[in-house]
């Protein structure tokens, strides 16, 4: 499941629980993304991904693909907020093909994440 946390308007915000599957993206994460690209026309985002947060199905991993090369060159800003070395690992690997920032906070930075995100 994907929980929309509190943030500025021009930052989308989720907290991961559970396992991520695809109707996640379509019914939450993929609405709010082009609600924002219709109203700013970039995209700004903080995902948090916790020690509730159990990994992503199949179908979820093609609807983030999809997400994000869909839509890549609206990507300004993307925090990712976990304590996962697996995430943080992946991002490191791949984070080089997101045409915008992207930074990793942990835990604890929440707040930090949305306001950098925001900047």
């Amino acid at each position: 499941m994907l929980e929309q946390l509190e943030s500025p308007d021009t930052v989308l915000a989720f907290r991961a629980v559970g396992k991520i599957d695809a109707v996640d993206y379509e019914r939450v994460l993929q609405p709010a993304v082009h609600e924002m690209l219709d109203t700013l026309g970039e995209l700004r985002l903080v995902y948090v991904l916790g020690e509730e947060f159990d990994g992503y199905t199949a179908g979820a991993g093609w609807e983030d693909a999809k997400l994000g090369f869909g839509n890549l060159s609206k990507w300004n800003r993307c925090a990712v907020v976990t304590n996962h070395e697996w995430v943080e690992h992946l991002i490191g690997i791949f984070g080089w093909l997101m045409p915008g920032e992207i930074k990793v906070f942990s835990m604890g930075e929440v707040e930090a994440a949305i306001a950098w995100a925001a900047a």
